[in-house]
């Protein structure tokens, strides 16, 4: 049964009365930002959802008012879920924080399994909410607007053809092993060919260090794309007697065939596309080969060239992050495919109004976003200062336009949001995503604004309160 609130009586109240003069400043105002309940709306809704008869029936569960705060905690401190556990289990701040109090304290499982409830609607909802009361404590009013990319890793090694079918061996090889005992038969026998991929493999890493030696690369990637096929003959094999010992098997053992034949059906298709992307690239030599797999376990993976000299190649997605006054991070956007920096700008404007319901004074982005169509799409919106450099040689009216004073002092200002995104990085570890999956990727970035946000509410309120003072 979903609940609201942890209803106990709070260890506070029973222990320490005067605990609250322990709370961090920043602590004890995104506690009072968090006590809105249009934030907590759209967890429990999503709670809701997870079973048919949730609001109503079953064991009391893990209150939505806890998930949400231990989940924010976790970002706002670059902690794993253990580390979240212990963290909470035995400081009392922590406690009151998460509105644990004398309860138990949920464990790192049951966190990390309600949180894969919360999908990336879910997590917009949220965010959206926090901009709104970024708004009302006057933290900001979108009357500025800056724009950029950037590149969130997923967790994946660096990807080789090689590599890649070594991936997908070990793990169909893993799974037939761990269902031919319950199958029996000639089915237990599953012939394991890892000890002579890796071999290979390490052949073909010795070969590539010298020019020289192609024939011979290519004559051991050509032996592994063998075991690989083998490999998967053995794999289709194996789904069919899964098929046929599925539907007469016991419960407890019907699960884990399901289990193993959903792994099986998921890696499969994966390991063929492998396949085929290493022959056209090794023995056809095209390297230029689209919807290339970069890695079996996240496999919406792109590689991303951006001009960085120290990373000229990063592996993830990337996301637009849209940045008004006050350090508030007004919208976020994870792309599925990467599109061209121009054609974010027109979108980042109308979604600029929808959020605050007016267009920005000002708007700001590099010479990524830069054309002329987009430089008239905001002046049709009545934006009044443009801030959007032409990149290569420029006329001497444009060059006289942007050495005006206004230009120059917005183009200031958008750097910030280079700033933006570093502290997003090192201070909530948006650099690599740990979560998998594509709705992984995106309750990690979203989750990671929002605990930033929180922050700059935070510190806005502090900087008040002491002028005030």
């Amino acid at each position: 049964m979903v609940r609201r609130h942890q209803r106990q009586r709070s260890l506070w109240e029973l222990v320490l009365p005067d605990a609250d003069k322990l709370w961090p400043a920043d602590l004890r105002r995104i506690d009072a930002l968090l006590g809105d309940e249009a934030v907590l709306e759209p967890v429990v809704a999503a709670l809701e959802a997870r079973w048919a008869q949730s609001r109503r029936r079953g064991r009391p569960g893990t209150p939505a008012d806890t998930v949400l705060r231990m989940l924010l905690l976790k970002h706002l401190y670059r902690w794993s879920y253990d580390t979240l556990e212990r963290e909470v289990r035995m400081n009392l701040v922590y406690r009151a924080f998460a509105r644990v109090g004398a309860a138990a304290v949920p464990d790192a499982k049951t966190i990390l399994k309600i949180a894969r409830v919360l999908g990336p609607e879910v997590i917009k909802q949220v965010h959206a909410r926090v901009v709104q009361l970024a708004v009302a404590q006057r933290v900001t009013a979108g009357r500025r607007l800056r724009i950029d990319t950037t590149v969130v890793e997923t967790e994946v090694h660096y990807p080789t053809d090689s590599t890649l079918l070594r991936d997908s061996v070990r793990v169909l090889t893993r799974t037939m092993q761990r269902v031919g005992g319950v199958l029996g038969g000639a089915a237990a026998q599953v012939r394991n060919r890892l000890r002579s991929v890796g071999r290979r493999v390490l052949a073909i890493a010795r070969a590539s260090r010298r020019e020289t030696e192609r024939p011979q690369r290519v004559r051991q990637y050509r032996r592994l794309m063998a075991a690989t096929r083998a490999v998967l003959r053995d794999a289709d094999t194996t789904v069919r007697r899964l098929a046929q010992r599925v539907r007469t098997a016991v419960p407890a053992v019907q699960r884990l065939l399901q289990r193993a034949r959903h792994t099986l059906d998921t890696m499969r298709p994966l390991a063929r596309r492998v396949l085929a992307q290493t022959r056209q690239r090794i023995v056809g030599g095209d390297t230029h080969v689209p919807n290339k797999v970069l890695s079996v376990f996240e496999p919406h993976t792109e590689a991303i060239r951006k001009g960085k000299l120290v990373k000229p190649t990063e592996f993830g997605k990337l996301v637009t992050i849209q940045e008004a006054e006050g350090q508030i991070v007004s919208a976020y956007e994870i792309h599925a495919k990467r599109p061209a920096d121009v054609t974010l700008w027109v979108p980042a404007l109308d979604r600029h109004a929808e959020v605050f319901g007016r267009v920005p004074y000002l708007a700001a982005g590099d010479r990524g976003f830069s054309s002329a169509a987009n430089e008239q799409a905001a002046l049709d919106r009545q934006i009044r200062r443009v801030i959007l450099p032409r990149a290569g040689p420029k006329t001497p009216a444009r060059r006289a336009h942007e050495r005006q004073r206004w230009f120059r002092r917005g183009q200031c200002w958008r750097v910030g949001c280079e700033g933006r995104i570093s502290v997003l990085k090192r201070r909530h570890d948006l650099r690599r995503c740990r979560y998998h999956g594509a709705d992984g990727m995106a309750r990690w970035v979203g989750l990671g604004v929002i605990a930033d946000n929180l922050l700059s509410i935070a510190a806005h309120g502090e900087r008040r309160a002491r002028r005030a003072a």
